[in-house]
């Protein structure tokens, strides 16, 4: 039996991962992964509002992480620059938990519910984004843009490192916004 809250949250969450795994998202009850975890039904949804949000847990660290890095960003960066900036260090809490994030996103993809619950939260972060670039001067329809568009680059590079582990996911952050501001100086022939 798990002693701390903490330990209990994370052995609920490998529980999960090891079910959505071997039976599927929608074949798991929150009473197997209790069960597997070794603590009781109420302690899932004491930590847990449902088997969802198993997948979804880091939601508020990743939104304050990028609020406070907009916010902290240098003074003279583009927009872009400066999401690249808040994006590489919320990127170190995905890397920190590879293991979580690459079970994380196979689930997600393979299974319509979560790929919808997925989208809803990144048009939450988005907006935050946008927020925190308007709180730094940007314009609305600008900071709306630049937010929306970061956040695709930054899915984007996640599923590069997933598929490419040799290298960091700082490292496809770094080729996908250079990808971008390469694509925007193209011209077509």
């Amino acid at each position: 039996m798990p002693r701390s809250g903490a330990e209990a949250r994370r052995r609920l969450q490998q529980a999960a991962l090891e079910l959505y795994r071997e039976r599927g998202f929608d074949r798991t009850t929150t009473a197997e992964i209790a069960a597997r975890a070794g603590v009781n039904e109420r302690t899932f949804f004491r930590h847990f509002p449902d088997k969802r949000e198993v997948l979804f847990d880091g939601e508020a660290d990743l939104r304050a992480t990028l609020m406070d890095e907009v916010a902290e960003a240098p003074d003279g960066l583009r927009p872009l620059e400066v999401l690249l900036h808040a994006f590489r260090k919320a990127g170190r809490l995905l890397e920190e938990n590879r293991a979580f994030s690459e079970s994380r996103l196979e689930i997600i993809a393979a299974t319509p519910t979560l790929r919808e619950r997925e989208l809803a939260k990144a048009a939450s972060l988005t907006e935050a984004v946008t927020e925190a670039l308007r709180q730094r001067g940007v314009a609305d329809r600008l900071a709306d843009l630049a937010a929306q568009t970061g956040w695709a680059t930054f899915h984007h590079a996640a599923g590069a490192w997933i598929d490419d582990p040799a290298k960091s996911l700082d490292a496809h952050l770094l080729r996908a916004f250079d990808d971008l501001r390469d694509l925007s100086a193209t011209v077509l022939t």
